[in-house]
């Protein structure tokens, strides 16, 4: 994959890579590829999806609030009873006069309640709503406020992304964006339907990382050896986490099932819940992963067109410090997100008066754990790993020796330096 550009202006010396090191990359890397298309091949969704009669949606129309007519809400229970109720929020109770955007009944205006249960939205005049669809008295169907429609908002706030990767990344932010897009149709297209189609969730994962690390690597950061050495050490570090979480799961006996969600597809889709455990842990992984491995291979290419005589052992030590740094910030980083993600439950376990130890025990939290531990490990060794490869790749000469410029003759500091 990339054998024609692999020959770019490298990390020897500004030279071209010596042919025997593209050859050895490319000896792994292009099996590697074929390996990726095959399974996509082998495991692409059938387009008969399995379809639950239970969980089918009823048909959602939008619509805009042209007034809001409140009225006295129902008597709350007394305080002291003992089943109690929240007292109801006065901006819930009463009627919502909508004209429809869409639907059958598109141009019309429709009354409709509003929703007035725990966690219900507050809705008021102009704003943009959804609006479920269901049958009513003579044919006419009859509505009731869903949410508020966000497609508006959200396509403005994706503009602002686009343009602001265009505007300071310019053609890099584009393959970038490119990119991005593969990762999303890959996984909207592949993994998810295959998953549903009864493919196995890890080996989905697995192909599915696979073809995103190939295709958003060389399309983000160009057909090259350094590329190429970053593919190699992000591969390495996926199959180690993923190794990783597999052990710690059987360690830990963890389930996969910790809410409605992953129940429901345990027992309405006989999905893999475990599989689909180890799944989230590869695909999460690998976005923090390309970026570790694409750092430490361009710090090592930077190293050795700085000074072209430094040997495996100079190259593999400066950017491992490098390496070390980053890896310092990037943990923080990853236990930080899984705990924001947490942070409502940590809060019901808190309020519940639970130890640390009970807490980190429950399934929810000891799931975050080992995603954090393993997606971790996988970065300390991304390190090492992808350090020694592209310093490897940047130091080995021809002629069997280490060190010099390209073309093999010394640089003018060692020129000068005693023998």
């Amino acid at each position: 994959m990339g054998a024609r550009h692999v020959h770019h202006h490298d990390a020897h010396g500004g030279g071209r890579a010596p042919r025997p090191v593209v050859r050895a990359v490319l000896a792994v890397i292009v099996p590697l590829a074929a390996a990726t298309l095959a399974g996509l091949v082998w495991m692409w969704p059938s387009d008969r999806q399995p379809v639950d009669p239970g969980a089918a949606q009823m048909p959602k129309v939008t619509g805009t609030v042209a007034r809001v007519t409140l009225k006295p809400c129902p008597a709350a229970r007394p305080t002291g009873a003992q089943d109690a109720a929240p007292r109801p929020d006065p901006r819930r109770c009463g009627t919502a006069a909508v004209e429809l955007t869409s639907g059958p009944l598109a141009g019309r205006s429709v009354t409709v309640e509003l929703p007035s249960g725990p966690g219900s939205r507050v809705f008021e005049p102009g704003d943009k709503v959804l609006l479920v669809e269901g049958p009513g008295d003579a044919g006419t169907p009859s509505y009731q406020l869903s949410d508020h429609d966000r497609s508006g908002p959200l396509w403005l706030v994706g503009g602002a992304f686009v343009l602001a990767v265009l505007a300071f990344g310019r053609w890099r932010g584009l393959t970038a964006l490119i990119g991005l897009g593969v990762t999303f149709a890959l996984l909207v297209l592949f993994l998810i339907p295959a998953i549903l189609d009864g493919r196995p969730p890890l080996g989905a994962a697995v192909v599915c990382a696979a073809a995103i690390m190939l295709a958003v690597l060389y399309l983000t950061h160009g057909f090259s050896l350094t590329t190429s050495v970053a593919v190699l050490g992000t591969f390495a570090s996926l199959a180690l986490t993923g190794l990783l979480a597999m052990l710690a799961i059987d360690l830990t006996r963890l389930t996969g099932i910790t809410d409605d969600s992953s129940l429901s597809l345990d027992l309405s889709y006989g999905i893999n819940t475990r599989g689909l455990l180890l799944a989230g842990v590869i695909i999460g992984s690998l976005g923090v992963l390309d970026d570790v491995t694409v750092t430490q291979a361009a710090t090592v290419r930077e190293l050795a067109r700085a000074d072209a005589s430094a040997s495996f052992g100079r190259l593999y030590r400066a950017a491992a410090r490098v390496g070390r740094a980053h890896i310092a910030s990037v943990i923080n980083t990853i236990v930080l997100a899984y705990a924001g993600a947490s942070l409502p439950l940590m809060l019901l376990f808190s309020v519940g008066g639970q130890s640390l130890g009970e807490v980190a025990a429950t399934p929810v939290i000891a799931q975050e754990i080992v995603r954090s531990v393993a997606g971790t490990l996988g970065l300390i060794a991304a390190v090492p790993v992808t350090t020694a490869l592209a310093a490897l790749a940047a130091t080995w000469r021809p002629d069997g020796g280490e060190g010099g410029s390209p073309d093999g003759a010394r640089s003018p500091a060692a020129a000068h330096s005693p023998s």
